[in-house]
């Protein structure tokens, strides 16, 4: 633990040291729920409403998640770029524990990922946003969702890890970082109603774990445009959204470590 905070202070550091990657870290989520909210609000149909205050408040939950599984490009990046550099190879020659160098680069991307997140969420508030428009709903339950958030955000880091340690170049990891989130960010729950996809895809998106965290934090806010279906996921959306979470955390971060054991550089 004390190896993983040491590495994650380390990357909080350079961080500060490059206020870019923190500024364009926020520009671009900042854009996209300016596009969709502005340019989609009126010709989206939610449970048979096209307002624009409706799907506005639809449309965050999905914004949110995305957010923070595209930190996972920025996750893959930064390792391949220790990689590439030759810093992976002096950690891995000091006494200290094999998996402490990629937790903390996690830890420290989730940190990063909370502040975009806080920033994302005013943003939302100036455009429209309002949780409990359409059910009741309350600070805990609200804290609860962003909960989720960050911890879908930390799951797929570490598939982010994954991608960086198995690539040769930084921009390879960002490209492979970002080529399989688009069908997974797009074929959910995210930016429209599931329910009006063809069967074959509506059964992808509703087995999604993008899509269950998105379920669970409409359900958590009080936003219209509940998933309207009786697969698992999107009738227990929380339960799913933790599960799915830790699974991918235990898996990709035994892959992760393994791999970082074996790299050689």
């Amino acid at each position: 633990m004390n190896d993983s905070l040491v590495i994650a202070r380390r990357n909080l550091i350079r961080m500060t040291r490059i206020p870019e990657m923190i500024l364009f870290g926020l520009i671009q989520p900042v854009m996209f729920v300016i596009l969709f909210t502005y340019v989609f609000g009126g010709s989206m149909s939610i449970g048979g409403s096209t307002d624009p205050d409706v799907y506005k408040n639809f449309l965050m939950a999905g914004i949110f998640a995305q957010t923070v599984t595209f930190a996972t490009a920025g996750a893959g990046a930064g390792i391949a770029d220790d990689m590439h550099k030759g810093l992976i190879d002096r950690f891995r020659s000091l006494p200290m524990a094999r998996g402490a160098v990629l937790t903390g680069r996690t830890v420290a991307d989730l940190v990063q990922t909370a502040l975009t997140l806080l920033v994302l969420a005013i943003v939302a508030l100036l455009v429209g946003w309002r949780p409990g428009y359409a059910e009741p709903t309350n600070f805990g339950k609200v804290m609860a969702g962003f909960g989720l958030l960050l911890l879908l955000g930390y799951a797929f880091t570490w598939i982010g890890a994954l991608i960086g340690l198995s690539v040769r170049t930084p921009e390879a990891a960002t490209s492979g970082g970002l080529i399989w989130l688009f069908p997974v960010t797009f074929i959910s729950n995210a930016f429209v109603d599931s329910s009006q996809m063809t069967p074959w895809l509506r059964h992808i998106a509703e087995w999604n774990p993008f899509s269950a965290t998105v379920q669970a934090c409409r359900q958590l806010f009080g936003d219209p445009g509940l998933s309207p279906s009786d697969a698992w996921p999107m009738q227990h959306p929380i339960w799913a959204s933790v599960i799915y979470s830790i699974a991918i955390v235990v898996i990709f971060r035994t892959l992760a470590v393994r791999k970082y054991r074996r790299a050689d550089g």
